[in-house]
C-alpha cells in the first residue's frame, strides 16, 4: 500500500514576471482528491510555451485585455503550480471513482472540461486555471486521467500530452488526409515535430519550416521536404501549392501562407511565437474560399486517439533533454533559445 505524505516538493509560480517568480518549495500540502477526482504521483512533466507565457503575462494582451489574466482570459490565482504535460500513477481516488484505478499509469489530458469534480462552463488549461504537474502530486478529474499501456518510459510518455494533442487537434480541425500537402511552421518544436509524425500517420505529404541546422532531424522524423524559415516561401514552393498550413509561429511570413494555399484549402493556428499581429488582406480569405481554424480547445476524440497512437507505436517520443524539477529556471532559459528538437522534460519523482 502506498503511503501518501502530507507535504511535497514542487515549483510554485507566485506572480507574473521573470524567473524569480518560480519558487522551489518542499512544504507544499499534498492535495486531496474530492468526488470524481484522482490523486496522481507525478513521475515526469514536460515544458511548454504556455508555462512561460503565463509567467510573463503574455496572455494579458489577448483580445485587447490588459488585466492580469491567464490562458483562458480569467484572472490568475497565485501561487499556482504549472505543468501541463504529465505522466504518473494514480495513488488515491475520491468518491465515485473505482478503487481499481489505483496503480494505473496515466497521462493527463491538458485541456479540461471538468475540474474539482464538476463540469466547467468554459475549458481550463491544466497548470493554468488549476494546479498542474510541476510537483510530486497532483489531482485531476478522473475522466481526464487516461490509462496508458506502453513500454515507453515515464519521461518519454510525458513528452506527449500537450504538444501531440495540440498537433492532433489542429490536424483534426483541418481534416488532413492522405491527399493533402501540409506545410508546418515551427516544425522543430514540440508541437511542430509532433505534427510531422501525426500528419505522416495520416498519409499526407509534409513540408517542414525550420532552421537549416535541424533539416536532417526533421527529415528523419518523416518530413518529405524541409525549407528554411528565412526562405521566400513563394519563390521556393509556388503560389497555390499547399492544401493545409499548420501554423505555430505567425509573424512576418504570415501573408505568404495565404498566397501558398490553394483555393478552398485550410489554415490552422495554435501559436504566435514569431509575432501575434499579422497583416491580412481580407480579399484573399474570401476570394480563395479559405477556411481558418483557431485551435485551442481539444475536440472530444483527440486525446483518446492520441493515447491509441502511443499504444500502437504509431508515433514516437522526441526527447531533447531532461532535467531535475528544481532546475526549472535553467530549463526555461534553454527552452527559450529554441536550439532543441522535440521536448524538454523535467524528472519529478
Amino acid at each position: 500500500m502506498t503511503t501518501i505524505p502530507k507535504i511535497m516538493k514542487g515549483i510554485q509560480l507566485v506572480g507574473h514576471g521573470g524567473p524569480e517568480m518560480l519558487e522551489y518549495r518542499d512544504d507544499i500540502p499534498v492535495p486531496t482528491p474530492t468526488s470524481n477526482e484522482v490523486l496522481i504521483r507525478v513521475s515526469a512533466a514536460g515544458v511548454n510555451n504556455t508555462d512561460i507565457n503565463t509567467r510573463t503575462a503574455w496572455y494579458s494582451n489577448k483580445d485587447g485585455c490588459s488585466s492580469d489574466v491567464g490562458w483562458s482570459g480569467t484572472a490568475m490565482v497565485f501561487p499556482r503550480i504549472q505543468g501541463a504535460d504529465v505522466c504518473g500513477a494514480i495513488v488515491a481516488v475520491g468518491d465515485n471513482v473505482s478503487k481499481e484505478r489505483i496503480g494505473e499509469r496515466v497521462l493527463i489530458e491538458p485541456c479540461l472540461s471538468e475540474a474539482h469534480g464538476q463540469p466547467l462552463n468554459s475549458p481550463w488549461y491544466y497548470g493554468s486555471e488549476c494546479d498542474g504537474g510541476f510537483a510530486e502530486y497532483t489531482v485531476v478529474t478522473a475522466k481526464h486521467a487516461y490509462a496508458v499501456n506502453s513500454a515507453l518510459t515515464d519521461i518519454e510518455l510525458a513528452s506527449f500530452p500537450c504538444s501531440y494533442s495540440t498537433a492532433e487537434n489542429m490536424l483534426t480541425r483541418a481534416n488532413v488526409t492522405s491527399h493533402d500537402t501540409v506545410l508546418i511552421s515551427g516544425a522543430s518544436g514540440g508541437v511542430g515535430s509532433a505534427a510531422i509524425q501525426l500528419a505522416k500517420a495520416r498519409g499526407a505529404y509534409v513540408i517542414a519550416i525550420t532552421s537549416p541546422s535541424k533539416n536532417q532531424q526533421l527529415l528523419d522524423l518523416g518530413a518529405d521536404q524541409v525549407i528554411s524559415r528565412d526562405a521566400d516561401l513563394i519563390e521556393n514552393l509556388g503560389e497555390n501549392s499547399i492544401d493545409v498550413v499548420i501554423d505555430l509561429v505567425a509573424g512576418k511570413q504570415w501573408p505568404q501562407f495565404l498566397r501558398l494555399l490553394r483555393p478552398g484549402s485550410r489554415y490552422a493556428v495554435s501559436g504566435a511565437i514569431g509575432g501575434a499581429l499579422v497583416e491580412l488582406d481580407i480579399r484573399t480569405l474570401y476570394l480563395k474560399d479559405l477556411s481558418f481554424f483557431g485551435c485551442t480547445v481539444l475536440e472530444p476524440e483527440v486525446f483518446r486517439n492520441l493515447v491509441s497512437y502511443i499504444e500502437q507505436r504509431k508515433i514516437n517520443p522526441i526527447i531533447a533533454q531532461t532535467f531535475p524539477l528544481k532546475e526549472i529556471n535553467k530549463v526555461q532559459d534553454i527552452f527559450l533559445k529554441k536550439k532543441h528538437v522535440g521536448k524538454i522534460v523535467l524528472k519529478v519523482s
